[in-house]
């Protein structure tokens, strides 16, 4: 089948990339995308020392939502062909009580955690998870959660069970993407394998940090057919549609 055009990864002025939301979302028509997710950058680790500006208040959360509301309507308003996710990308290397403070799950689409290369990891994704749905009645309107720019190296000796057992259960999606191409070799060819075995969702991503690398998104496709993953791509697109 052919595959509609896909960045569900992106930054902006938010954080730190290169152009506002608006001039994201412009180049994004031109290039003729189907879907795009805005994905700014969310920590209180060693990387919010790195990155001059994240999502790290409610007010600036609320403002970013905001203006991704109003791009949305602009889409709808003049019948474009480009469906606007609300997302977030989550180190989890920040503390527990500040995503749990800022971060209202039930406004976003797409939740992206980040950096996840541990068993003790996941324990604490899981957690945050549990925690939200414990306190959020849990519908449609919940985000989908994923893997951003995942390394499947760290698993692949030892815990690979552990973890595909985890996104199984708590549904969550592998990001192909573009700017890692490392992550998709060969060497991680049983990782894979188990992604078709347990029938987990992937999708794509760019991490586009300026609106020149909108369209780069060949290569993660072209490895999702290498590795017969398909299926898993159509299965997360069915999903996302939901949330439009």
């Amino acid at each position: 089948m052919e595959f509609p055009k896909i960045n569900l990864h992106t930054h902006t002025l938010f954080s730190d990339g290169k152009n506002s939301i608006k001039q994201i979302v412009n180049k994004s028509i031109k290039l003729g995308l189907n879907y795009l997710a805005i994905t700014d950058h969310f920590t209180n680790s060693w990387k919010a020392g790195v990155i001059s500006t994240t999502l790290n208040t409610v007010e600036k959360i609320d403002h970013y939502l905001n203006e991704i509301t109003e791009c949305q309507e602009f889409l709808t308003l003049n019948n474009k062909n480009l469906k606007l996710y609300k997302g977030i990308e989550v180190d989890i290397g920040s503390s527990r009580a500040y995503i749990k403070r800022l971060i209202r799950p039930t406004e976003f689409d797409l939740i992206l955690f980040e950096y996840l290369e541990t068993p003790e990891g996941i324990a604490f994704v899981k957690n945050i998870i549990d925690q939200w749905k414990k306190t959020i009645v849990f519908n449609r309107s919940f985000p989908l959660f994923g893997l951003a720019h995942f390394d499947p190296s760290n698993f692949i000796y030892g815990s690979l069970n552990i973890l595909m057992q985890f996104l199984k259960e708590y549904d969550i999606y592998v990001e192909f993407n573009s700017s890692y191409p490392q992550f998709y070799s060969w060497r991680n060819e049983l990782f894979f394998k188990k992604l078709k075995e347990y029938n987990i969702m992937v999708t794509i991503g760019s991490d586009a940090h300026t609106s020149r690398d909108l369209d780069n998104m060949f290569n993660p496709l072209e490895m999702i057919k290498v590795y017969k993953l398909e299926n898993n791509l159509e299965i997360f697109i069915n999903h996302l549609k939901q949330k439009t």
